[in-house]
């Protein structure tokens, strides 16, 4: 059995961590991305590829002639913004680290490039890790399909869920936009005269709210609201952005239907629906086949039986598992606080967990995706088609 060195990660983990790469701030990301490339050329041997688009730096490594078979797939952005390190310093104290972006994903990272260093042969591999999924990946999400198109596999380095399970279902995304025209008068004095958009909003907000279906775990949740312009106005304009959360595609399709067929409430008000799907769901399915195969090679090595869990977050696992490629996620960190003042990574985590990573490439490099092992009828029955994140926009009068 493969095994890896903990200070060996544990150091170039530091190395990430302590180079800080807000999504937001281009500079901050290009530089994070030479970070890698270093860490990267010295565990691999190769360069990777250099991939800037809209000013968003992306790093690609590819293994042998033909095409890829399987993909590594992270990201080394982060939501901590430029001296956060001065605030929650890097460091290592019983048994926990900590940092910004330690669990969120710098550590799955370090563990993806630690066990492609170690196969014996990596023909077939393709390694991507993306500078911008803390965004929504709108600059990667085409080279991310681009890149899992035709593979057998997908593992995401995602940090695991809580006591450390795999993600075996992710729920889809859809954001919109519900934009508001009314009228401006003076709410003192003629206040008929005017078109309250901060009233058609509310209606609109009521609206989609009661879209939700709690028994499907499909959520509709109203959250930026913005209204009027002074305290004696009647407001001329509003708007409110709307985020779905959902477990299938069927849905998601609902629900985009219901929001895009919003009519006004108030007469002469316009309402200007945009935005759209811009995530399909992670299924069970999906991920069916790979999870048994962590499971069977888990038990052969002696590791603990890894276990799954299914969450309402999406990762770039999603783009991969609506193509129709099998995806197994959260198989990077073990620990908690993604995004938050205690995220932390349990180091004695780290080792087995790369192991397993390892050996989940390794096999089907060697033998091909396995088998879904699951009755067909106990599948979501979600579609494989991937579904367009376009922003599409619709004016009512």
């Amino acid at each position: 059995m493969t095994e890896f060195s903990l200070d060996a990660l544990l150091t170039d983990i530091e190395t990430l961590v302590c180079c800080e790469s807000p999504s937001s701030d281009l500079d901050a990301v290009a530089h994070s991305a030479e970070v890698l490339a270093d860490l990267g050329k010295a565990l691999l041997g190769v360069e990777p590829e250099r991939i800037v688009l809209d000013g968003r730096t992306h790093l690609r490594w590819r293994f042998g002639d033909g095409p890829a078979r399987v993909l590594l797939l992270g990201h080394h952005d982060t939501v901590w913004p430029m001296g956060s390190l001065e605030t929650h310093p890097f460091s290592v104290a019983d048994g926990v680290l900590r940092g910004p972006g330690c669990f969120d994903m710098k550590a799955g990272v370090v563990m993806a490039l630690h066990a492609a260093a170690a196969l014996p042969h990596r023909a077939g591999l393709s390694i991507l890790v993306t500078g911008d999924e803390e965004l929504g990946s709108p600059s990667s999400r085409a080279l991310i399909e681009e890149e899992a198109r035709g593979c057998e596999a997908t593992f995401v380095l995602e940090a695991s869920a809580d006591g450390g399970a795999i993600k075996t279902r992710r729920k889809g995304v859809s954001h919109y936009r519900i934009e508001v025209t009314g009228r401006a008068a003076h709410a003192g004095l003629e206040p008929e005269k005017g078109i309250n958009a901060g009233i058609e909003i509310a209606h609109q907000m009521l609206a989609v709210a009661a879209l939700a279906d709690p028994e499907c775990g499909t959520s509709v949740v109203p959250t930026v609201l913005s209204a009027g312009t002074t305290v004696n106005t009647v407001p001329a304009a509003a708007a409110v952005d709307v985020n779905v959360r959902v477990w299938d595609e069927e849905e998601q399709l609902r629900v985009d239907r219901a929001v895009r067929a919003l009519q006004p409430v108030l007469a002469d008000a316009q309402v200007r629906i945009s935005g759209g799907i811009n995530r399909p769901s992670l299924d069970a399915a999906s991920s069916a086949a790979l999870f048994g195969l962590a499971r069977e090679l888990s038990a052969e090595m002696g590791l603990r039986k890894p276990t799954e869990a299914a969450v309402g977050g999406a990762s770039d696992g999603n783009y991969t598992a609506g193509l129709g490629v099998p995806t197994l996620d959260g198989l990077g960190a073990v620990g908690g606080g993604a995004h938050s003042d205690h995220e932390h990574v349990l180091i004695e985590e780290l080792p087995w967990r790369t192991t397993l990573l390892f050996a989940l490439v390794e096999n089907v490099l060697a033998k091909g995706s396995p088998s879904i092992p699951v009755n067909p009828a106990e599948n979501s029955g979600q579609s494989r088609q991937c579904l367009s994140g376009a922003s599409r926009e619709r004016i009512v009068p």
